[in-house]
């Protein structure tokens, strides 16, 4: 096990040299200071604590010995996502739902309702009652024609084909 311990302190404290000595010297291009090498030295030899190593990377940090670059958050993606009206989906007895049926989405996200099927569609909003909204509601959709709409809030929305009641389906937004 000690010997372990050794192998594996050597790269460690070679990596954590060259780590130091690369970044104050990419922040100030000066050289680095033998306290520096000696803390990093005697950490990697066992000699100090992490405590005590990680206060003095502490120390250079406050200082601004080292720079640290801020790290700012991604912007955020434009999302965009499909339902597939699949063909078939006019007959009652057919097996042609929604593509997904329930769909689950982030805030912000477009989707796109497409028409693969061989008879027109619509896209109709429908509220808790079962009845037509008009949060969004699409023109009649022919083979390949395409209907979007972007949630902007959280919440189960449901909806239908007026022209076939019994397709319905489901986005979540979160």
């Amino acid at each position: 096990m000690e010997n372990k311990s050794r192998k594996l302190v050597v790269p460690v404290s070679v990596l954590t040299i060259l780590l130091i000595s690369f970044s104050i010297n990419f922040a100030n291009a000066e050289p680095v200071p033998e306290w520096v090498k000696n803390t990093a030295l005697w950490y990697g030899e066992g000699i100090i604590s992490e405590e005590e190593f990680l206060n003095m990377i502490k120390f250079l940090i406050e200082n601004k010995v080292i720079v640290l670059d801020s790290i700012t958050e991604p912007a955020p993606q434009i999302v965009n996502t499909q339902v597939i009206i699949p063909n078939g989906n006019f007959d009652v007895t057919g097996a042609g739902f929604y593509s997904p049926l329930n769909l689950e989405i982030e805030v912000g996200t477009t989707v796109t309702w497409v028409n693969d099927d061989s008879v027109p569609h619509n896209i109709q909003s429908m509220g808790d009652s079962g009845k037509v909204t008009q949060l969004f509601n699409s023109p009649p959709l022919n083979t390949g024609d395409r209907f979007e709409f972007t949630f902007e809030k959280s919440g189960v929305y449901n909806y239908f084909c007026s022209f076939h009641p019994w397709r319905v389906g489901v986005v979540t937004v979160s």
